[in-house]
C-alpha cells in the first residue's frame, strides 16, 4: 500500500485526496450550523450561550429594558453592571460607540450620560461614530440625537432604543 491510498473497507481503494476532500466538506457542513444559527433572527440578550441544561438566568444584562427613555447616569459610584469604559472616553457634547457591547454612550451635557443601542433602526447595521453632536450610522447616513436617540436625518424613522447606563467610580457601566 502506498502513501496515496487508504486500506480498502468495501473492496475499493480510496486515494488520500478524495478522503481529505470529503473530510473538508464534512467539516464545512458541520461548521456552518453554528454560523447559520448565529445569523438567525431570534431575540438575543447579548449573553453567552450556556453549555449545560441548568442556568440561574442570563449571564449579562440585556441591552434593552422596559424603560421609556434613556436615563441619566448618577455621578457617584455604587452602580453595578458590565463595564463599558472610562468616563473620560466620553466627551461632553459627544459620545463613544462600544462595539462589543453594541452600545453607544453619549454625554449631551456635563455629567449627564445616555445609553442607546448601537444598532441602527433603519436596517440593523452597526452605528459607526458620534460626531458633531449626532450618532451616525455610516451605511445609509442615518443621524440620531445624542440627547434622546431620535432620528435627525437619513432614512431611519425610529429612535435608537434606550440602554440603561450608569457611572460607577471612573467607569460607565451598562446596568440592568
Amino acid at each position: 500500500m502506498s502513501d496515496d491510498t487508504l486500506a480498502p473497507t468495501d473492496g475499493q481503494m480510496r486515494d488520500r485526496r478524495s478522503v481529505l476532500r470529503c473530510a473538508a466538506i464534512a467539516a464545512m457542513v458541520g461548521a456552518s450550523a453554528p454560523i447559520l444559527a448565529a445569523c438567525g433572527g431570534g431575540e438575543s440578550t447579548g449573553s453567552a450561550p450556556t453549555t449545560t441544561g441548568s442556568s440561574s438566568g442570563p449571564t449579562s444584562a440585556p441591552t434593552t429594558g422596559g424603560s421609556t427613555g434613556p436615563t441619566s447616569a448618577p455621578t457617584t459610584g455604587g452602580a453595578t453592571g458590565k463595564v463599558l469604559g472610562p468616563v473620560s472616553d466620553i466627551p461632553v457634547g459627544g459620545g463613544k460607540v462600544f462595539t462589543d457591547a453594541k452600545v453607544v454612550v453619549t454625554q449631551p451635557t456635563a455629567g449627564q450620560f445616555k445609553g442607546f443601542s448601537a444598532v441602527c433602526t433603519h436596517q440593523g447595521n452597526p452605528i459607526g461614530s458620534v460626531e458633531d453632536g449626532q450618532i451616525i450610522c455610516p451605511f445609509h447616513q442615518s443621524h440620531f440625537s445624542i440627547a434622546d436617540g431620535s432620528p435627525v436625518s437619513g432614512p431611519a424613522q425610529t429612535a435608537l432604543p434606550a440602554v440603561n447606563v450608569a457611572v460607577s467610580g471612573t467607569n460607565v457601566v451598562q446596568s440592568a
